[in-house]
């Protein structure tokens, strides 16, 4: 007699708490927006602007004399959770000073495994890589997923302390 009375328990408390779920879709079916909300993108590629917040890939800007802000620190490669940044930059003689120092030759970025934490923007001291505002990165290779933010024969910005 007791099974019977715990089957009706249940059976009763399943239905208590759809009602309840029930409820709480109801009430956010009544009370929705009533402005539209939804983007139509393909057709409105020309006025879609995306909020401040929203993270693309990571960029390394240059500025009009193909000059860079990083120093080759590899900060950045250092923060990244799972190595999607990869900074090769040898050390070369500086004829000045007489003294080794970094000289990046290539700042590799393997988009495919970045998950756009914003971890390596916010490790960066000198500001050399920012995210960009970008979402159309659908590829049919995966090898073009991987980018050298540095361009040919760019330079660091002597403004940039080291």
């Amino acid at each position: 007699m007791s099974s019977i009375v715990n089957y009706f328990k249940t059976v009763f408390g399943g239905l208590k708490t759809l009602v309840q779920g029930m409820g709480v879709t109801g009430y956010y079916f009544r009370n929705a927006r009533k402005e539209i909300i939804t983007q139509k993108y393909p057709d409105n590629r020309s006025t879609l602007k995306m909020y401040d917040m929203f993270r693309g890939v990571v960029v390394m800007p240059h500025d009009e004399n193909n000059m860079h802000r990083c120093t080759g620190c590899s900060a950045c490669e250092i923060a990244c959770p799972n190595g999607s940044i990869e900074i090769i930059a040898p050390r070369v003689l500086d004829p000045e000073t007489g003294r080794k120092k970094k000289v990046i030759d290539k700042h590799v970025y393997h988009y495919s495994m970045c998950t756009l934490c914003n971890l390596c923007i916010i490790a960066c001291p000198t500001d050399a890589i920012i995210m960009d505002q970008t979402f159309e990165h659908a590829v049919y290779d995966r090898s073009l997923l991987t980018q050298v933010l540095n361009r040919e024969g760019s330079k660091l910005n002597p403004e940039v302390k080291e």
